[in-house]
């Protein structure tokens, strides 16, 4: 017997490895890159945000939109870089939570896992009124008569109802759902702008830079607003337990989602813009419907209207399915309710957390709409509540990112140099943007304050009492490592007896099931 079949038939016996991950009860290693990506393109959610950001974005950037967009891109992609140094690292499910809570401590871990949730659940319910509008949009074009609520109504209990399916039945389900949505929406949309682009011919230097309407508080808030288009890139890393390959393969998705993203939005942009130009200007809230209306192709529009809905409910699926990921890692930390952290038996997905995040986030735009508020007035509130928790929880992370890779002896001076630029431009743009919007009397402005007061007090209301490590991770455990013992009474490992501790088995179910 040589010394490796030795080794394998009577393995030292290595007694340093829990028994359970921290993150215990998720389907550990199962999700390959497909689904890791298709889960920040649909949290993205590309073919909606081609044709509602670049619309808002154009209302304040004007005559420098597309520059806007190109800003946005290039400050994404710092955000990105930034949020690698971490899952390079180490795999999570708190995500964004995690690494602040390892760079920068309890306190701005929970602050940092308040905005993100923040901006997740709020996402998530201006991606189900984008769906909303759009398939309002798309019926009320068939048939003019039938009054828009109520179909909006309808539009919104179906997509709840396939909400709440899909989370309960797995990652594997709502990525592959969300992944194929979003290629088909964002293809039909893509045909659609090159048709476009052919009809308007010759390039329009106005379309890419205009000093008309064009100030610093425009182009600040059309930052953040191009930003908001990329929001959720960053959402794979919550599939850190679940994912095969998670170092490799996370980093990777991140980079590429906002490479392809960022392209698609320019070319929108620039076509939207020349588009509107070309037909002497327009004041729609569907601009690639009226140009695909004025230049022949309104049946094309009406199936790019199908797409821009669905890829509206792929991005509430994504969304909610990375806020789900951070409540159950919240639970798990022990600084939300245990019930939190719960998880299915046999789908091995959190319903402990999706029970208490699915409800409001499907009934609030419900509410809303039946209060006779058209989805796209509350999509401008939802949409800066959500960019001011998803900006301030980018901004922490870029804070904390030199101090980890300090503490572990690998910071540079270009991770510095990255990071800092990230945490500034994202800083001084959202507090343009904020003043400009409370100037203007958005009502988000003051909702999103009344949050973070209420944040706050519960940050302040749960450091009174003891919590233990905060920004835990997944971590190898003894049934998979060769002579692996679990060892008695540690944090997180579940009981020491719970049969996994065998070199050749395989993690356990989850106990809590």
């Amino acid at each position: 017997m040589s010394a490796l079949e030795e080794a394998i038939e009577r393995p030292e016996a290595v007694r340093s490895f829990a028994a359970r991950s921290p993150l215990h009860g998720l389907d550990r290693h199962t999700v390959g890159f497909a689904d890791v990506l298709a889960q920040s393109v649909a949290a993205i959610a590309p073919a909606a945000a081609s044709a509602m950001a670049v619309l808002m974005v154009a209302d304040l950037a004007g005559g420098a939109t597309v520059l806007v967009m190109a800003l946005a891109t290039i400050i994404t992609f710092l955000v990105a870089r930034t949020i690698n140094q971490f899952t390079r690292r180490f795999a999570a499910s708190g995500s964004l939570y995690t690494y602040a809570a390892r760079g920068l401590g309890t306190t701005a871990g929970l602050a940092t896992g308040a905005a993100i949730v923040v901006g997740y659940a709020f996402i998530s319910v201006f991606a189900l009124l984008g769906g909303a509008h759009y398939a309002t949009m798309l019926v009320t074009r068939l048939w003019p008569q039938l009054p828009a609520t109520p179909i909006a109504l309808g539009a919104l209990v179906i997509e709840a109802a396939v909400l709440a399916i899909v989370l309960v039945r797995g990652i594997r389900l709502s990525s592959r759902v969300a992944l194929v949505v979003e290629l088909v929406s964002v293809a039909l949309i893509l045909l659609l702008l090159i048709v476009l682009l052919v009809q308007i011919g010759p390039i329009h230097p106005a379309a890419i830079f205009s000093p008309e309407d064009v100030s610093v508080a425009g182009v600040a808030g059309g930052a953040v607003l191009a930003i908001t288009a990329f929001v959720g890139f960053e959402s794979s890393a919550t599939l850190g337990v679940e994912a095969r390959s998670p170092l490799k393969n996370i980093p990777r998705a991140i980079v590429w989602s906002v490479g392809v993203a960022g392209v698609f939005y320019l070319i929108a942009g620039y076509t939207q813009i020349a588009g509107a130009d070309a037909i002497g200007g327009t004041t729609s809230v569907a601009l690639l419907d009226e140009l695909a209306s004025r230049f022949g192709l309104s049946a094309w529009a009406a199936v790019a209207d199908v797409g821009i809905a669905t890829s509206g409910l792929a991005c509430a699926i994504a969304s909610t399915t990375a806020l789900t990921r951070i409540v159950f890692a919240l639970a798990r930390d022990g600084v939300a309710p245990t019930e939190l952290g719960r998880t299915h038996r046999r789908h091995r997905t959190p319903v402990g957390a999706i029970a208490v995040a699915a409800p409001p986030i499907t009934l609030i735009p419900i509410a809303v709409v039946a209060a006779g508020v058209s989805p796209w007035d509350a999509m401008k509130a939802v949409l800066l509540i959500s960019a001011s928790g998803y900006i301030v929880a980018y901004v922490l992370v870029c804070i904390a990112a030199p101090l980890f890779l300090r503490r572990i002896g690998e910071v540079t001076a270009g991770s510095v140099i990255v990071a800092v630029s990230a945490a500034a431009a994202l800083t001084g743009c959202l507090t343009v943007y904020l003043a400009a919007e409370a100037t203007a009397g958005n009502p988000g402005v003051w909702l999103t304050v009344g949050i973070a007061v209420i944040a706050a007090a519960l940050i302040r209301w749960r450091r009174r009492s003891p919590i233990g490590e905060v920004g835990r991770y997944d971590e190898p455990v003894a049934a998979h490592v060769l002579g692996g013992v679990a060892r008695s009474g540690s944090a997180g490992d579940g009981s020491a007896g719970d049969g996994s501790s065998s070199a050749n088995g395989g993690e356990p179910g989850d106990a809590d099931g």
